[in-house]
Formats: structure tokens, sequence, C-alpha cells
């Protein structure tokens, strides 16, 4: 699949910290620290949980990340998918992609969204569906682990 790379290419996490600003003004609510801090560990880490970015945050409790991942979403700076069981992971909202995920060794492959367009101009055209591609995650198993045969269960 060209155009894919295991969390490759450059930071499109790149929302100006003035956008949080103005975004929280709007609402009437202020920018913190806290707040800042974690967008910008959304924007370091990529496709992190909040207990990842609890851990990369000294003195941020993690009721506080939940928060303000919460948020974050709501205000279109940040957004979740599954890549699996568990917590959803995070990152920015402007880095469009979907995910390819190893069922084997849980490799994490950033995909053009355009790869979904003919599916997502199907369903539209079909059931007047339209597909959000942000959470968009499709499973299956990489070449590393298909040629080395690692079993699913190894995980």
């Amino acid at each position: 699949m060209a155009g894919m790379g295991a969390d490759s290419g450059p930071d499109r996490g790149t929302t100006a910290p003035v956008d949080l600003a103005a975004r929280l003004r709007q609402r009437g609510m202020r920018v913190t620290p806290q707040r800042t801090q974690v967008l910008a560990a959304v924007r370091g880490l990529r496709h992190a949980t909040p207990d990842q970015i609890c851990e990369s945050l000294p003195g941020v409790d993690v009721t506080t990340v939940y928060r303000t991942l919460e948020l974050l979403e709501e205000i279109g700076l940040v957004r979740h998918a599954h890549l699996g069981h568990g917590a959803p992971s995070y990152r920015p909202a402007d880095d469009d992609h979907i995910h390819v995920v190893c069922h084997s060794c849980g490799a994490v492959v950033d995909a053009e969204p355009s790869l979904v367009e003919p599916l997502a101009r199907r369903l539209l055209a079909d059931d007047g569906f339209v597909l959000d591609r942000s959470h968009f995650t499709v499973f299956g198993r990489c070449g590393r682990c298909v040629a080395e045969q690692i079993p699913l269960a190894q995980r």
C-alpha cells in the first residue's frame, strides 16, 4: 500500500495554540496550563491513550486528562479512534487519516483517507449514509506478521 507508513510523514497536528485560546474563549472558558499541556501531548504522542497522555504529563491527574480530552474533542481540536480493545486513541483533529491495525503485533499504520472514498460514495448513494472516516479503522495482519506466520493469539 503505497503512501502508508507506520506513524510516518510530517507532523500533521499543526493547529496553532491560538486556536485553543480562541475556541475556549468563544465558550467563555479559560486557557489553563493543563489544557495546553494535554493538547501538546496529543500532538507530540500521536495515537495516544488517555493513560499514555497522563504518563507524559507529571503533575496532571488522569481525571483532568480525560475531561480535557473530552473538551478538546468537543471544540474540534482532537478526535479519537478505537484501535483495538481498551481505551480510545487520540490525535489532532487536522491529522486526517484512517488506521490499519495488525491483529498480531499491534502495529498501527496511517493510511490515506482516499482509500475509503469508493466505499463512502457507495454508502452515500445507496443508503444516504455518511461515513465518519475519523473513526475508520481496518484490522488485519501486517506483511511482517504474515511473512513470519506470527499467530493471532501471540499478543
